[in-house]
């Protein structure tokens, strides 16, 4: 099993701030940014767009994990890629042609992954495993940070797993929403390889202790 990553949620950082925690993430032992974007259309909500993540670039010193909640999120591949993303992943229920737009971020030179909704079953998935570099399962309903996580996340970890492992594939499966250490060890255990966090880190008291608490925890 590879080491576990933890990728901060940018979303749940301080904007007024925003250098001041992007620097915390680098000194910590973090391990990618996660950079939610929202259109206010394919989830109701609006986050930031390509100035902000740009701006998280210049000073960012680890990968950014972009995750893309839009509608038709091919339109806007190349810019999220020349703008610093390392990883895109869009969702299953986002794009029509999901096989042509995993190529396309693939021919940008960034790694490609697939989001699956909360209800989206894991099976859509089984003739497209091969193009993923990382699938995301959301443990919330997408839009919000600060939402309970839902526990029929740990079966759909166990089942996409067990779907990678019979194909031989070191697809990395990723989970976001709700993630704190009352749950991330299940989580691994069920076979996840990385947790995003985004209110637990940036509402603790000391961010870069909280991260390093949880990573000491998936190391035990």
């Amino acid at each position: 099993m590879k080491k576990t990553l933890i990728a901060p949620s940018v979303l749940a950082a301080d904007f007024a701030n925003l250098q001041r925690d992007i620097e915390m993430i680098n000194a910590s032992e973090a391990d990618w940014f996660h950079i939610d974007v929202m259109d206010g259309h394919f989830v109701p909500n609006i986050s930031y767009g390509m100035p902000v993540i740009q701006a998280i670039k210049k000073h960012a010193t680890k990968p950014l994990d972009v995750h893309l909640m839009i509608e038709k999120p091919e339109r806007y591949i190349e810019t999220f890629a020349e703008i610093g993303a390392d990883i895109i992943t869009v969702h299953y229920e986002s794009t029509v042609h999901l096989h042509r737009t995993l190529r396309q971020i693939k021919a940008t030179g960034c790694k490609a992954g697939v989001v699956l909704n909360l209800t989206t079953p894991v099976s859509v998935l089984e003739d497209i495993l091969s193009e993923c570099y990382m699938v995301l399962i959301m443990s919330i309903n997408p839009g919000f940070g600060g939402q309970k996580f839902e526990d029929i996340t740990y079966q759909k970890v166990r089942k996409l797993r067990k779907m990678i492992d019979e194909q031989g594939l070191d697809t990395l499966i990723e989970i976001d929403g709700g993630v704190t250490d009352k749950n991330a060890e299940q989580l691994i255990d069920a076979g996840a390889n990385v947790l995003v966090a985004g209110s637990y880190i940036f509402g603790a008291k000391n961010p870069t202790q909280t991260i390093l608490d949880l990573k000491k925890l998936l190391a035990n």
